[in-house]
């Protein structure tokens, strides 16, 4: 019916990489395209623009607010989400966070 039903992944990596990939499993079941877009978008931000706030629409997602001090760690958190952002649109493009 057009909305996120069920979400998973499969992988290892570091546990901000992981966490991050947890998170967004859960924070993506009933969502539609756009919203899981808009989602990202948010999460993006959070991480990356200095100010930023931490909105109720991110629910857990907000603990990740303190990774935006490490730029380096910004990779780890949202390559699942860029992951996600390719699958939704499906181009079949290798995904890199560079």
């Amino acid at each position: 019916n057009g909305h996120v039903a069920d979400a998973s992944f499969e992988g290892s990596g570091c546990a901000i990489s992981t966490a991050s990939a947890s998170l967004m499993t859960e924070s993506l079941k009933g969502k539609t395209r756009e919203e899981a877009l808009e989602l990202l978008d948010r999460f993006h931000d959070l991480l990356t623009q200095d100010g930023s706030p931490v909105t109720a629409e991110l629910g857990k997602l907000a603990v990740f607010c303190g990774v935006r001090d490490y730029p380096a760690r910004v990779k780890c958190a949202t390559l699942c989400w860029h992951t996600l952002k390719s699958a939704l649109e499906g181009n079949g493009n290798r995904v890199s966070t560079e």
